[in-house]
């Protein structure tokens, strides 16, 4: 019979034997040789309602009626805490475990900090999983603003501009996936088996506006002082995506209006989101500019010798431009909807010491989708899923560490490229994202597939929009 630890050891660091991934393995002999110094968590929030309510696209879309959402608009919901409190318990039994605190801790000094941005979802998340984390402890969530409103510590937006800098960005959108257009079009599928469970064909948007997701008008603005945006068709899509797959969280359910979709038509779904959030927030050169005060407080906080945890809570872009930033690979996901960053999870970074050198482990942990609508009791024995991240041009030593020093210099990296940007008056705007698929005398449907003789419905001709009934 294995104890708590060797099981521990086996779902959280163990490698999977018959997987699709290595994993350490904390054995024995190696927390002989390494002890746990300190744990920096950057941490996704958990479930919320949908970004927009009363009237919002997402609801013109679709005949059926939506979720009954618990919460007002784009704040954690009620699932969202519960889930968050347990992932927070699972932490404590874990650091527990390895020494780093004792149960219920009282911090002393600057040991323990929760810093999180002052959106209702990113405080509240930090507040559940500090209760489940030091149930002992009042533990104070920093925050720096107002009740939501968005700390530019968190905001992933370009602080500098300039126009080789903005073509540059763009030109490494434009090499993701063959350009937006060909990315979008490669999940048409997808689109359509959308329309179809939501019943789009029958919704209000169909009799004024569109029966179809379409993405013939995307463009990508990319101006200072402000987040990556993308205009255009596509973002109805995306809104309706990030919807169902809340939905699926908070009904229990794999089912949506009553079609009952698998996994991997889930994941599709998800993937309809991961083209949105990926062209604008995981090129490089945009991510060295976007994620730069989040990397600089990363940096600072594993060079400390006073901290023993730290929780930042922010959002999905800041993993995704975190990551790019510093050359990670996020793995692909596995028992979770989401491809590369699952709702609530967590990017977390442990510093070891062998007591001459520091070390680093850089993990992905969220917990299982059938874990957040069942409301599992996360524990030793029952686990979130814990993945490696890989750290792109860096080599692990025998034990799958990163020494320290090298990933400091990667982020010193990242931010020397951020500071060689100049910040000068732009005078080429920002540009329709590169069309790779139609000619401008082209026809196609809202769709973007090529409309034919039989097509019906909308349909883009001559850079317009015409109805062609049957």
């Amino acid at each position: 019979m294995m104890n708590k630890r060797q099981i521990l050891s086996l779902v959280l660091f163990g490698a999977m034997a018959q997987g699709t991934w290595a994993q350490l393995e904390r054995s024995d002999d190696f927390r002989a040789k390494y002890e746990l110094k300190e744990v920096v968590v950057m941490s996704r929030h958990n479930i919320r309602s949908p970004l927009s309510s009363g009237g919002a696209d997402y609801m013109r879309v679709t005949s059926h009626e939506w979720f009954k959402w618990t919460s007002p608009s784009s704040q954690l919901s009620l699932r969202g805490g519960v889930a968050e409190t347990e992932m927070g318990q699972f932490f404590r039994k874990w650091i527990v475990s390895e020494g780093l605190l004792p149960d219920n801790y009282r911090p002393e000094g600057e040991e323990v900090l929760f810093y999180a941005n002052s959106r209702q979802r990113t405080f509240a998340t930090a507040k559940y999983f500090s209760a489940g984390f030091l149930p002992f402890a009042n533990v104070e969530i920093t925050h720096k603003l107002a009740e939501d409103k968005m700390d530019p510590v968190f905001t992933a937006q370009f602080t500098k501009m300039n126009d080789t800098y903005r073509q540059q960005v763009m030109a490494e959108i434009n090499a993701m996936h063959g350009g937006p257009q060909a990315w979008m079009q490669s999940v048409q599928p997808t689109l359509t088996l959308m329309e179809e469970v939501i019943d789009m064909a029958h919704s209000a948007a169909a009799q004024n506006d569109t029966t179809h997701f379409w993405y013939d008008d995307t463009q990508i603005v990319l101006e200072k002082g402000d987040e990556p945006r993308l205009k255009g068709g596509y973002k109805l899509a995306n809104s309706v995506a990030d919807a169902l797959v809340l939905q699926c969280y908070e009904t229990e359910s794999m089912s949506a209006f009553g079609h009952e979709l698998t996994e991997k038509q889930w994941r599709d779904i998800c993937g309809v989101k991961e083209v949105y959030d990926a062209l604008l927030f995981t090129t490089h050169s945009a991510a060295v500019n976007l994620a730069y005060p989040l990397v600089s407080r990363i940096r600072e906080e594993l060079n400390r010798t006073d901290r023993k945890f730290m929780f930042l809570c922010g959002h999905d872009c800041n993993l995704a431009s975190i990551g790019a930033a510093l050359r990670f690979v996020y793995p692909e996901t596995q028992n979770a909807l989401e491809l590369h960053t699952p709702i609530g999870s967590k990017l977390v970074f442990e510093k070891w010491s062998d007591g001459t050198d520091d070390y680093v482990a850089v993990n992905l942990v969220y917990a299982q989708y059938h874990q957040l609508q069942n409301r599992t009791l996360l524990s030793l024995e029952e686990t979130p899923m814990v993945m490696p991240v890989t750290v792109e041009g860096l080599k692990a030593n025998a034990d799958g560490l990163y020494r320290l020093e090298d990933l400091d210099s990667r982020m010193a990296e990242a931010m020397s490229e951020y500071d060689a940007i100049e910040d000068t008056p732009t005078t080429i705007p920002s540009a329709p994202a590169r069309a790779v698929t139609f000619s401008e005398d082209s026809a196609y449907t809202l769709g973007g597939i090529p409309a034919t003789d039989a097509s019906t419905g909308f349909v883009i001709k001559n850079k317009q929009k015409i109805i062609k009934s049957k």
